[in-house]
């Protein structure tokens, strides 16, 4: 059984990740608009797997004898001035989203709830994974700067980076 207090704070992470995918989506959305396919595709795919890491804590929540919640949820911004603003936007939301994941292992040991801390160390991993990709690729649009030719390429390397994922994804499975 979780506790109550280890109940509420999943529910909060739910909404996070929420949140994220949301935040993915309206990124691509913007993305797609701009002319930029790769960079909408692979916005895409991280909205799905944002909505998947969602599922993955409902379903634990419920299992274990909590009641997932499914909340409102804050809008995304629409527009971002930038692919490098965007981009960077991306790497500090997956900082603060670390960060709340940190904070919920905190509380499993609070509440000396192991299984849960257990659960939760595959969002730890994932969390390296993902602020690290988002860090490799604002540092590639770093060094592109503003050029055009670079910026047509870093779309299409994006989108090979996209196709690679999935492969493994599935490979994985």
């Amino acid at each position: 059984m979780l506790s109550k207090k280890l109940e509420k704070a999943l529910n909060e992470q739910i909404r996070i990740e929420a949140e994220s995918s949301q935040v993915y989506l309206s990124m691509a959305c913007w993305a797609e608009v701009q002319g930029l396919e790769g960079v909408a595709g692979f916005m895409y795919g991280h909205s799905d797997e944002e909505r998947m890491h969602m599922l993955k804590l409902v379903k634990y929540v419920n299992e274990r004898g909590g009641h997932a919640q499914v909340s409102e949820l804050n809008a995304p911004p629409l527009e971002f001035g930038s692919l490098k603003k965007m981009l960077q936007k991306l790497y500090d939301h997956e900082v603060f989203v670390s960060q709340s994941i940190n904070e919920l292992v905190h509380v499993t040991l609070e509440e000396k709830d192991y299984a849960t801390h257990n659960f939760l160390q595959w969002y730890v991993a994932e969390q390296l994974e993902e602020e690290a990709l988002a860090r490799t690729v604002l540092d590639k649009i770093n060094l592109i700067g503003d050029d055009k030719g670079g910026l047509y390429l870093f779309d299409r390397d994006i989108q090979q980076l996209t196709v690679e994922s999935a492969a493994s994804d599935t490979m994985g499975e």
